[in-house]
């Protein structure tokens, strides 16, 4: 059966004022024509196309189209048996397990707005998004299961849906993960006398009947919290239409991708736009498998890129570091991928060369942030389209860039001439969930403002320079100074405080924290940081603190960050050319 939500295009014929367009890859259009259909079509399509084809592979454990299509439908009745509808919001607080594909699309056909949560999350971080979103209904991995008991207080959580890890391995590695890791890892949780909660299993008793919770294209699919231009979480609303467009974006990118056919490396999070997009929805979109990895092991990686050899796998700079400077890579045959598409963080060129020398594969990096679902540019894939290494490339098809003045926003810069990179296109938010004044901001005149800075050649091809907002990017997850400020002002004995992004050679930043102690206090930087493991994620700790009697501030009184990180490159830097080679 011929598939009913290809990439359609309407013009393939490079467009006048976008010079990029005549840099494409044959096959990629210019620009689309977008279905009105809401994202989890296209897992109906798929289970109607190609049932039979693997959708899932986790720890070899296969599930087909129909398997998870049916479990999804399930896990929906579930839902509406539990009150929810349409419009209601969905926690989702899983790793890369098929138990997050059919709770995401469960979801999204029983009408509800899914907030990806992420898994790493503290109790306060936890809280401050369900508290925001006013989810109702949370679902959790059973390990997690404490965390989000105790964050549920205080918000409108009716329902906690639990689920083991295991519930989707192999029966015997099942069997062998409970009696060597479930106990003593917490994966078994007691929750069964607890209000409100509930086994996952136990919704998927109900039956696989579809039904029409009417939802539109336009409405709100996904709450995607954020710093987006300031520091403060927020959820970006992102639509059906808004998903369903870079999908098919990102699909007419991958011009040899075959319906029904190949496997994605599923590495990035699910609860991360990157991956819900790049990974999860791509691959429904063409009825590809996913190989899903709950964790970044790296044997574990590398024995599954030699066993299925994924076609593409979308990561970003830290895995492929991770995979070229391991000596276990050598004993693995890791050819066969195809396309790498690297996002989240900068890509060095020697990271570039290592990877594709080790892998034979084409791997190109992009850009995208939250705001746009995500992904905005990208170098062409394979090589038939100019690439320009170090660039984060050019648009895709339908997307509109320029660079304005930084001080004001209102006046285009000059080829060449640093400016804010602005965007319009179809894939863009609606704006930030209950937070008018941020969104006015975000977005003016149709076009969203992204706080980075870049300069853009003649061809089209954009390079970021620098960051207006202060964000730090740790292993591609988004830190703000504030959050780790606001960690270390909980402590007695600290006054002030700023942090900061320190280069690293893996995770591209670590935290650095600059502290101000109160005058007759005292404590140590060790001190500190294991205080901010009781707040923060592990990834928002600080690795370093550097402790100062006073920190720079302007005349209204904001500390100056990019002083403080300009003063710790020098100081790197100077300390480099002491050290005898």
């Amino acid at each position: 059966m011929a598939k009913r939500l290809k990439v359609v295009a309407k013009d393939t014929a490079p467009m006048p004022g976008r010079p990029w367009t005549r840099h494409y890859d044959p096959g990629v259009p210019a620009t689309l024509t977008y279905p009105d259909v809401t994202l989890h079509a296209f897992l109906d399509d798929a289970v109607e196309s190609y049932p039979n084809s693997t959708a899932t592979i986790f720890f070899n454990a296969k599930r087909t189209y129909r398997s998870i299509s049916d479990d999804a439908w399930r896990f929906a009745n579930g839902l509406k048996r539990l009150g929810v509808k349409k419009g209601d919001r969905v926690g989702v607080m899983l790793p890369n397990t098929p138990q997050f594909v059919i709770a995401f699309y469960g979801a999204l056909r029983a009408g509800a707005i899914v907030v990806p949560c992420n898994p790493l999350y503290t109790i306060p971080e936890l809280r401050h998004q369900l508290q925001d979103s006013g989810a109702e209904t949370l679902v959790v991995l059973s390990r997690l299961y404490p965390v989000a008991k105790a964050a549920r207080e205080g918000t409108n959580v009716k329902h906690v849906i639990v689920t083991n890890i295991k519930e989707e391995m192999p029966p015997l590695l099942r069997t062998l993960f409970t009696v060597a890791k479930e106990k003593k890892d917490g994966h078994r949780q007691h929750f069964e006398n607890d209000p409100g909660a509930v086994a996952f299993r136990e919704l998927l008793k109900a039956p696989a009947t579809p039904f029409d919770a009417g939802v539109k294209k336009d409405d709100i699919a996904v709450l995607q919290y954020t710093g987006g231009t300031t520091g403060v979480s927020k959820g970006a609303m992102l639509s059906h239409r808004a998903l369903v467009a870079n999908t098919l974006q990102s699909r007419a990118w991958h011009v040899n991708t075959t319906d029904g056919e190949g496997i994605a490396m599923g590495i990035m999070p699910l609860f991360h736009v990157y991956g819900l997009t790049v990974v999860m929805g791509q691959a429904i979109q063409s009825a590809s498998a996913m190989l899903l990895e709950p964790q970044f092991e790296l044997e574990r990686v590398l024995k599954d890129m030699q066993k299925y050899k994924p076609r593409t796998f979308p990561g970003a700079p830290r895995i492929y570091n991770a995979i070229i400077n391991s000596p276990l890579a050598t004993k693995y045959d890791l050819k066969g991928v195809e396309a790498c598409l690297s996002g989240s963080a900068p890509l060095m060129v020697e990271t570039h060369k290592k990877f594709t020398e080790l892998t034979g594969a084409k791997l190109v990096e992009g850009y995208g942030l939250t705001e746009a679902a995500p992904v905005t540019h990208v170098n062409p894939l394979y090589g038939q389209g100019k690439q320009k290494i170090g660039t984060i490339g050019i648009p895709y098809p339908d997307t509109e860039s320029k660079l304005v003045d930084i001080e004001t926003g209102d006046r285009e810069v000059p080829q060449g001439e640093p400016g804010e990179l602005i965007l319009r296109g179809p894939q863009l938010m609606d704006g930030y969930w209950n937070r008018p004044d941020e969104t006015a901001i975000a977005l003016r005149n149709g076009w969203l403002y992204t706080g980075d800075i870049a300069t853009v050649d003649a061809d089209g091809y954009y390079s970021i320079v620098d960051r207006k907002k202060e964000m730090i990017i740790v292993s591609g997850f988004n830190v703000y100074p504030r959050e780790v400020e606001e960690a270390l002002a909980t402590h007695p004995a600290v006054m002030d405080s700023a942090a900061i992004g320190k280069p690293h050679p893996i995770k591209g930043e670590e935290v650095k924290a600059f502290v101000v102690l109160k005058p007759g206090q005292t404590a140590t930087a060790e001190e500190l940081i294991a205080h901010t493991r009781t707040q923060l994620a592990p990834f928002k700790v600080p690795h370093e603190i550097e402790f100062r009697q006073a920190l720079p501030k302007t005349l209204i009184g904001k500390t100056l960050r990019r002083q403080l990180a300009d003063e710790d490159k020098k100081k790197r830097e100077s300390e480099k050319v002491a050290t005898p080679a």
